[in-house]
């Protein structure tokens, strides 16, 4: 009868968490509701474990070494599309590798950056090769068909990485919730200190003068002095769009 009384309270318990317009004290519990200790301890074991666990828009936790230990930056500006990605690899605290190389090409004139585990990139370029292959010029529509591949496939649903994705005309972000985004204007940072180089990024695409490589370099500058998953071995890929001649 015990056992079966703390597992209600427990069971109560949670779905009082689940509520963000209620909150209960411990004390109010235990004399309104009359919950014994193994009960309440139980209880607030639950709510520590609920509360700690955030986790970013693309369903990964905030905590995994897999997702803060990178930064990639796309810059679109005139004619330039400029990605940069810096060499740091963690696991936890520690560095284990600074001179890694997260961006790649594909064929000449597709640019790709990840964030996550590396295996599990290195998978979704394959598939995305599979798309463009099937879908030769039409680099939307086939990140389109990879999303929803990613977001419904049993084994690929479970892979943890996020990508950018650019050609000469468009910049996207792929997730694995399905999420295929363009950005509004020509800047997406991921990773851990994509925030920081994002922000610096647009702080800086309206001053003339500055190519998409100066701001590109700058603001990835910045996102590795604040972000200490973040170091300032970049590596570099441009694309030049050529400019069409009047006649």
């Amino acid at each position: 009868a015990g056992t079966l009384e703390q597992a209600s309270g427990i069971m109560f318990c949670s779905s009082l968490m689940r509520s963000s317009q209620t909150v209960f004290s411990g004390s109010l519990l235990a004399s309104s509701l009359a919950f014994s200790a193994p009960t309440l301890a139980s209880c607030a074991s639950l709510r520590s474990f609920h509360s700690a666990t955030p986790t970013y828009g693309s369903g990964l936790s905030v905590h995994s070494p897999k997702v803060r230990s990178t930064t990639i930056l796309c810059v679109r500006r005139d004619n330039q599309v400029v990605m940069v990605g810096d060499g740091q690899v963690s696991l936890g605290d520690t560095v284990v590798k600074p001179n890694a190389r997260k961006l790649r090409r594909l064929g000449d004139d597709i640019l790709t950056g990840f964030a996550g585990a590396t295996a599990d990139a290195l998978t979704l370029f394959e598939r995305l090769e599979s798309k463009l292959e099937e879908h030769p010029g039409q680099l939307l529509r086939s990140c389109v068909e990879m999303a929803k591949a990613w977001r419904t496939d049993k084994y690929l649903r479970r892979l943890e990485a996020v990508m950018i994705v650019a050609d000469k005309n468009i910049t996207l972000t792929l997730t694995g919730n399905g999420d295929v985004l363009e950005p509004h204007d020509g800047v997406v940072g991921i990773g851990s200190g994509g925030s920081y180089a994002t922000a610096c990024a647009r702080g800086l695409i309206d001053i003339p003068g500055l190519t998409a490589k100066d701001i590109a370099l700058k603001s990835m500058k910045v996102a590795s002095e604040i972000c200490v998953y973040t170091n300032s071995n970049f590596s570099i890929e441009v694309l030049e769009k050529e400019e069409k001649k009047q006649e």
